[in-house]
Parts: structure tokens; C-alpha cells; sequence
């Protein structure tokens, strides 16, 4: 048993004996049972055991390793005791609660309020969720037999009327005062039309569900109407393309341009192969072409057909990032196994290593020179054969690790390859495997490896404003957990002006948390870098309504522009809400047909 052996098993044994003490009292119900007026009516009440109060280590260890501390098909709670938010991810579902009534509704990440909790679910609990939370929805929970009920009642759907009226309202008012030449009256008519709805809901209680209803589309169509268009903005997707004739491009441009999208951010290369016939994986030995494209060249196709319509076409490029299938035969990492990015814990594996928190995936060594050189030769062959108009780049980082507050952080690290510890060796004197976490020499090592990143980075960014292309990266937003997990320094990126633009990927659905998010953001940036929102809300399936809000807080944040991940999930439902007003200068026409049919 070698020594990074027995650190990992030392470090599992100190992570399992680790208690997080929860404050909240086990024996006592947060909410008292609900108990419906008389004149109420029950549509919906549904009970369902939780597995945790607080999710930690102790009361949840099933949890341990997930995000948040939600396993696996789990239910679990949080209260502002757990935290500002609640740091799950995007698979699962999360209803916000406050005083005893849902309030919202959200994906993932969702900040916790003061005085209520955010029930959040994964799998069989998220189906519960979804199917019988709603907004207005009152909530019970029994700590005692650790069970939620859910009821959702005629006032369960007044309640949520009202409060899309007040949210379509403060919309409308704050363009009123924001923005120059605004008409008003197309979204006050929808707003109209709901409150008059809503009047039916209160006077007519056998009825109340059908008016509120009623009401709550009024309302839809308000908020979908409140944002105007705004040509100057930057209106994108990201494609992973699958069409592999001209007809099928130019359908998926044709539904692009009639939805608005002037921006399609197309993945060239992904996993280690390109989309279309390259020289230079040629000249490696490589796989030449992603076989899915052979005999075609649907770039150049993309490019073409894209600028008859008016739309850029930017290179989605992930960086370091390789995939996840087995390194075989002419994969890169079976050609070139010493590429292979490796971690603390498998630092003399003389084969490639897979990440396991990146889906088993493999990644090359940012440090070594060979790995840089190759992947700008990929870029230039791409700006000299098909002159784009940008690069996105992705994946310049380094796997994730899991976060430095947990034991087993130095053995989840990446970057121990042979290249790199030599490299490291001559410069500082010392070995990356013998460094201590929390140490001098550890902090020259993060420097090491951040500074390889960013070296590629600042490579790529000639090569692109060379041939005035623009150039945009793809970063985590949480700055300091980019640097502790992932080694991605972006905020020198745009100190030293290597980009133009950040696209972050925001992993919710909710309105107030990626308003935090991208202000913080904001904050670490230099005022000459743009910010894109990368907006999560189509991959996870979230209310067209949670789209609006989430632009509506990048326009109040003057942002350049958002980008929709992605074009797999875009369903009609968000293309027809964006379509409105948002993306379409056509609100006037829009609410006039609507209000002639409600009339």
C-alpha cells in the first residue's frame, strides 16, 4: 500500500466521522397542520416521508458526495440554517416555501428564505414534487414522522393568480421608468384582463380554480410582453449539432431565425473529435472526423447557411475536455497516453484516468506543452479553413475536485502528471505529490496550474483577434470555487483583456439566485469584459414565466445579452413565449389578436 493510498483511506475515515450539527429541533414541527377555511376548496393533498432536515454527514449519509447532500431519488429541506442557498444541481427539483404557502418554484441552487425552507427533490421525490407542489400550494411538515403534505386548494390558485398580477405589474413599471419611448398599454390590457379574472376567482368560489386560471394566463402573457425587444442584444443558443445533410442545417436556421436567435454557438469539437474532416487530428494520428459527419462537412455548411440568414455562427470548443468513452484505438488518449490529465490519487497511473464527478470523463494536462500546441493548431486550422465569427471555449480548467472544506480535498486535485511534476520540480525544488495542502509551496502549485490555463487562454486569444474574431469562455461563476476546484482563474483572463466575453452557465431556474450569481460575477470582472447569462432554465425544463424573469434581471443588470442551453431543449413553449415580445418586435400584434380572443 503506497503513501497516497493510505492518505485517501485516512482522509475517508476522518470524512465519515465528520458531524455537521443541524439547529434545527427534530421533535418539533416547523409548520402546524393546515386547516382549511369553509369556504375553501381541496383539489390536491398528498403526504411524503423526507429523508433529511439540513442534509449532512450525520442524518444523511447517502447524500454524501452529491451536491447539496441530496442523494439519489431523495427529498430533503433546508432551512437558512444550511446556508445562503442551497448548492444542488440541475437534476433535481426545489420548491421554496415561505410561511406555510410556496412561493416559488426553482431547479436547482435555490437561496433559502429566513423564515421558510426549500423542499428539494431528485428523481422518484422530484416526480412527487412536480406533480403535486405548485405555487400557493400550503405546506405542512411533521418532523416528528419526518413527512411534508401538500395542499393545494381553491386559495392555493388565487393565491398564485395575485401574485403573478403584482409580478407582471412591477415589471411593466420598472420599463416604464427604464426605458426610453416604452408603450405601456399592450401589456396594462393583458394585466387588465387578469385582474378582472382574478375578481371572478374571489366572488365565484364553486368556480375560483377556473378564473384564477384564467387570470394566471392573463398574467403569462404579461410578463411575456413587459420585457421589450431590444435589437442591439445578443440572442443566442448552443447547438450540438446532429444534422448531417444541407436540408437538415437549414431547417434548424430556419426555426432559429423565425425564434430570433442571432447567435448559435455550435460544438466543433467535443470529445475529442471535430465535425469536420481536420488535417492536423490527421497529422496526430487521430480520429480525423467525428463519423457521425463523415463524407460531410456540416461547418462549413453551418457557416453558410447561417450568414444568409443574418445569424454568427461562434466555435463551441471544449479546451481539455475529451469525453467519456473508452480511449481506444484512434482516440487521442490511445494514441498519446502521457497527454492524460491525472489526480493526486492516481498519480503513478501509467493510464489514462477518468473523472469521476465529470461523468467518467477524461481530460488532457493543460501543463504540457504538446497538449497547448496541438489545440492551437486545431483553432488556427479552424480560423484559416472556415474563418468563423467567434470562439466559445470550454472546459479550460482542470477536473473538478471536490471543494477544500471536505477531507480528501488534495486527493481529489488534478494536474500530478509526469510533464507537470518534472516541470514543477526544476522550477520550485519540490515534488506537487509531497506538497501539504495549505501550504506555502501548495499555494505555488494552484499558482502552477492556473497560470497553464491561462497560458492557453492568452495563446488562443491572439490567434483569434489576429483574424478580428471574437472570442468568449465558458466559466463557473462562483469565482473562488473555480479556483479551488476547477483551477480556472478567469477574473485574470479579463484583467488582462484575453477575452470579450464570459458565458457562464447558470444552473437554475430561479430569478433571485442567478441575480446574486451574476453580480457577484460582475464584481471580480474588468468593466471591458461583456457577460452573456448562459440560462439553464430550457435544459431543465422550467417554466417559460422562469425564462422571462431570469432575462428580465440581465436586462436590469445591463447585461449584452443571454445564450439558451440548449438547442436539444427548446421546446415550443419557449420559443412562442420569447417570441411575444422579447425576442420578436412584434408585442403590439401579439396582445392585440390576444385581447380580441379573450374579449
Amino acid at each position: 500500500m503506497n503513501k497516497n493510498t493510505i492518505k485517501y483511506l485516512l482522509s475517508l475515515i476522518i470524512l465519515m466521522t465528520m458531524v455537521i450539527t443541524s439547529s434545527a429541533n427534530a421533535s418539533e414541527n416547523i409548520y402546524t397542520e393546515y386547516v382549511p377555511s369553509t369556504h375553501e376548496k381541496i383539489y390536491q393533498k398528498s403526504t411524503y416521508r423526507y429523508n433529511a432536515l439540513n442534509p449532512n454527514i450525520k442524518n444523511n449519509l447517502a447524500g454524501c458526495g452529491y451536491p447539496g447532500m441530496r442523494g439519489s431519488n431523495q427529498l430533503v429541506i433546508y432551512t437558512s440554517s444550511h446556508g445562503v442557498s442551497t448548492n444542488t444541481n440541475e437534476f433535481g427539483a426545489e420548491a421554496i416555501v415561505d410561511k406555510n404557502t410556496v412561493t416559488s418554484l426553482s431547479g436547482a441552487d435555490s437561496l433559502i428564505p429566513t423564515d421558510g425552507v426549500v423542499i428539494s427533490a431528485h428523481g422518484r421525490a422530484k416526480t412527487w414534487l412536480n406533480q403535486n407542489i405548485h405555487v400557493g400550494t400550503k405546506i405542512y411538515i411533521d418532523t416528528d414522522n419526518k413527512t411534508i403534505t401538500a395542499y393545494t386548494t381553491s386559495e392555493s390558485y388565487i393565491f398564485a393568480a395575485q401574485e403573478k398580477i403584482d409580478e407582471a405589474t412591477t415589471m411593466v413599471n420598472y420599463y416604464i421608468h427604464n426605458s426610453e419611448n416604452y408603450n405601456a398599454k399592450p401589456t396594462k390590457i393583458l394585466i387588465s384582463n387578469a385582474k378582472r379574472n382574478l375578481r371572478k376567482a374571489h366572488r365565484h368560489s364553486a368556480s375560483a380554480k377556473e378564473f384564477a386560471l384564467m387570470a394566471m394566463e392573463n398574467a403569462d402573457d404579461a410578463l411575456a410582453t413587459a420585457i421589450p425587444y431590444k435589437a442591439s442584444e445578443l440572442k443566442g443558443i448552443w447547438i450540438r449539432p446532429t444534422e448531417n445533410s444541407i436540408e437538415g442545417i437549414t431547417a434548424v436556421l430556419d426555426k432559429l431565425q423565425a425564434a430570433g436567435i442571432n447567435n448559435v454557438f455550435l460544438e466543433t469539437y467535443f470529445h475529442g473529435k471535430t465535425i469536420y474532416p481536420s488535417g492536423v487530428m490527421k497529422e496526430y494520428g487521430f480520429i480525423e472526423q467525428n463519423p457521425a459527419f463523415k463524407n460531410f462537412d456540416p461547418l462549413a455548411v453551418w457557416i453558410s447557411e447561417a450568414h444568409k440568414r443574418g445569424i454568427k455562427i461562434n466555435i463551441w470548443f471544449e479546451a481539455f475536455y475529451i469525453g467519456n468513452k473508452p480511449q481506444v484505438g484512434n482516440a487521442i488518449l490511445a494514441v498519446k497516453p502521457a497527454w492524460s490529465n491525472l489526480n493526486l490519487r492516481n498519480a503513478d497511473s501509467e493510464t489514462p484516468v477518468a473523472s469521476v464527478s465529470e461523468h467518467n470523463g477524461y481530460f488532457l494536462d493543460p501543463a504540457n506543452t504538446d497538449v497547448q500546441i496541438f489545440l492551437s493548431k486545431l483553432v488556427k486550422e479552424i480560423i484559416d479553413k472556415y474563418n468563423p465569427d467567434g470562439f466559445n471555449f470550454d472546459y479550460c480548467r482542470y477536473p473538478q475536485s471536490i471543494a477544500a472544506r471536505y477531507a480528501g480535498y488534495a486527493q481529489s486535485n488534478w494536474g500530478y502528471t509526469k510533464f507537470a511534476r518534472d516541470e514543477f520540480k526544476q522550477i520550485y525544488g519540490i515534488d506537487p505529490v509531497d506538497i501539504a495542502y495549505g501550504t506555502k509551496s501548495w499555494m505555488d502549485w494552484d499558482n502552477y496550474r492556473r497560470d497553464k490555463v491561462t497560458l492557453f487562454i492568452s495563446k488562443v486569444a491572439k490567434l483569434c483577434r489576429e483574424n478580428n474574431i471574437a472570442i468568449t469562455a465558458v466559466v463557473f461563476p462562483n469565482r473562488m470555487m473555480a479556483l479551488e476546484t476547477k483551477q480556472q482563474d478567469w477574473s485574470t483572463w479579463s484583467d488582462n483583456n484575453y477575452v470579450d466575453a464570459f458565458t457562464p452557465l447558470y444552473l437554475t431556474c430561479d430569478a433571485k439566485t442567478i441575480k446574486v450569481m451574476i453580480y457577484d460575477m460582475l464584481k471580480s470582472m474588468s468593466h471591458n469584459t461583456k457577460l452573456y447569462a448562459g440560462l439553464f432554465v430550457t435544459f431543465m425544463n422550467g417554466s417559460s414565466e422562469d425564462l422571462i424573469r431570469q432575462i428580465h434581471e440581465t436586462r436590469k443588470l445591463n447585461l449584452g445579452g443571454i445564450i439558451l442551453f440548449d438547442y436539444a431543449h427548446l421546446q415550443d413553449k419557449y420559443i412562442k413565449t420569447l417570441t411575444k415580445s422579447v425576442f420578436s418586435d412584434n408585442r403590439c400584434s401579439f396582445v392585440q389578436a390576444n385581447y380580441k380572443r379573450k374579449k
